[in-house]
């Protein structure tokens, strides 16, 4: 059994901890950083994540986000407010903990799609992640407050409602006004089908494709969502939403 973490956010929060800002006067502020503090931040949340669970030394897989991400080629704003430089040494960091660890990168994908994919191709592992997006993929995910188990069904439905919900801060907005508890309370009302997603745009003036779209960003990739050989993104369609 393998613990396979998000580590994006867990690089960025532990480097940025170890920048320290230095005034020189004259309009001269200077940002610098210790390369061993940034990793000794990485390391203390790594141990404190294995310390929740029982099993002796677990494996750790570590799982970063490409340069390049593929979801702007379907919505060219998706998180276009996230523009702000990585800490000092995040690369660097990142680079000694290949040297640890085992690193996964897949071109053009975010950590969260590389994790999707092992995970549903490599049953019985645990996805580490405080990400809400990851309750889509079936099995088992530590929250970084406990350990649940996701259904096959339950992603499905997660997925519908994060289309339907939309995700502030990943810049796609779902449906004008409806947060999760109003598309829950949707679904249980006229069940977790994609009609019941595109009647929800419809009641905004939006069309399918703005549905479909939603739907796209939203989807956290799982081994049958990429063509591990052609490199490629396969793009979610409606005949996989039903109830």
């Amino acid at each position: 059994m393998k613990l396979l973490i998000d580590a994006d956010y867990i690089v960025y929060k532990s480097c940025a901890g170890a920048e320290v800002d230095i005034d020189w006067g004259d309009d001269v502020i200077m940002v610098v950083s210790k390369f061993s503090e940034a990793m000794s931040n990485v390391q203390r949340e790594l141990t404190k994540i294995k310390g929740h669970f029982t099993w002796d030394v677990p494996e750790l897989i570590l799982f970063f986000s490409d340069s390049v991400n593929f979801r702007k080629k379907i919505l060219p704003s998706y998180k276009g407010h996230r523009n702000r430089k990585k800490p000092c040494g995040y690369k660097r960091v990142i680079n000694a903990l290949s040297e640890q660890y085992e690193v996964i990168r897949i071109p053009t994908l975010e950590a969260d799609d590389a994790m999707g994919i092992y995970a549903t191709a490599n049953t019985g592992n645990v996805i580490v992640s405080p990400d809400k997006d990851m309750r889509q993929i079936p099995g088992r995910l530590f929250n970084m407050e406990e350990t649940v188990m996701i259904t096959e069904e339950e992603g499905s439905r997660w997925h519908l409602i994060q289309t339907m919900a939309g995700d502030q801060t990943d810049g796609y907005s779902g449906v004008p006004g409806i947060g999760i508890k109003r598309a829950v309370a949707l679904f249980d009302e006229h069940g977790y089908t994609w009609e019941t997603v595109v009647e929800a745009f419809k009641s905004k003036e939006l069309d399918e494709d703005s549905a479909l779209i939603n739907a796209r960003l939203a989807k956290i990739l799982q081994n049958t969502d990429y063509d591990a050989a052609e490199r490629k993104v396969i793009p979610w369609n409606p005949t996989a939403a039903s109830n």
